[in-house]
């Protein structure tokens, strides 16, 4: 039987895809958007999410778009609570129109 990979943080893709290969700190990044250090440190190490602000600001300055940290973030979202309420979701019926 196969392990599945646990999903993807979008902490872990700032880390490993911008700050590592741009040899830049969390601190750096933080004071280029203009936010506390805290929440480039949190968010980086996988503590704490993407909000809309955050990502306006890591798209603004890693040349991004927020859209992709806000789908890393509902994409990471959805795959955690499916797996917390996977056997609530298989007891669910699809409603269809009353007789």
């Amino acid at each position: 039987m196969t392990k599945k990979l646990a999903p993807m943080h979008p902490g872990e893709v700032l880390r490993e895809e911008f700050l590592i290969p741009l040899s830049l700190s969390a601190g750096a990044l933080a004071k280029a958007c203009g936010v506390p250090r805290t929440r480039m440190e949190r968010l980086a190490s996988e503590e704490t999410g993407i909000t809309a602000d955050t990502a306006l600001r890591l798209a603004k300055a890693l040349g991004t778009s927020p859209e992709v940290w806000l789908n890393l973030q509902t994409d990471y979202d959805v795959q955690v609570t499916k797996h917390q309420i996977g056997k609530q979701l298989s007891k669910i019926t699809r409603v269809t129109e009353a007789a």
